[in-house]
């Protein structure tokens, strides 16, 4: 799995492990990833309305990510890895829902 290394940090503290072999990405990314895949699938069954409450939705979904990696970094706090993996998974579906508005946008501007 040398290609993950470009995507991940892949501390062995900060990953999952099954029977003494670590996930090939960290918690928080696997969350993240996961998030997206999620998103994506539900996203061919609902059809959304992409506009401003959608943005700020986004963007409210990607504060406890956010949260959880600055006070973890600034030593403020250790985080577990249920609990990175549950704030990626939920910033995952804000940064798919934010990516998706951007590039509405930009497409409809073009």
């Amino acid at each position: 799995m040398e290609l993950t290394k470009y995507i991940c940090h892949r501390k062995p503290e900060r990953s999952f492990h099954i029977k003494n072999h670590q996930f090939p990405i960290c918690a928080r990314c696997c969350g993240f990833y996961t998030g997206l895949i999620v998103y994506l699938i539900c996203y061919q069954f609902y059809n959304h309305n992409y506009d401003l409450n959608m943005l700020l939705i986004s963007m409210i979904l990607m504060i406890p990510v956010a949260i959880d990696g600055f006070t973890q970094y600034f030593s403020l706090r250790e985080s577990k890895n249920n609990l990175r993996f549950i704030t990626g998974l939920i910033g995952g579906i804000g940064l798919i829902i934010f990516l998706k508005i951007i590039i509405r946008w930009i497409l409809y501007v073009l």
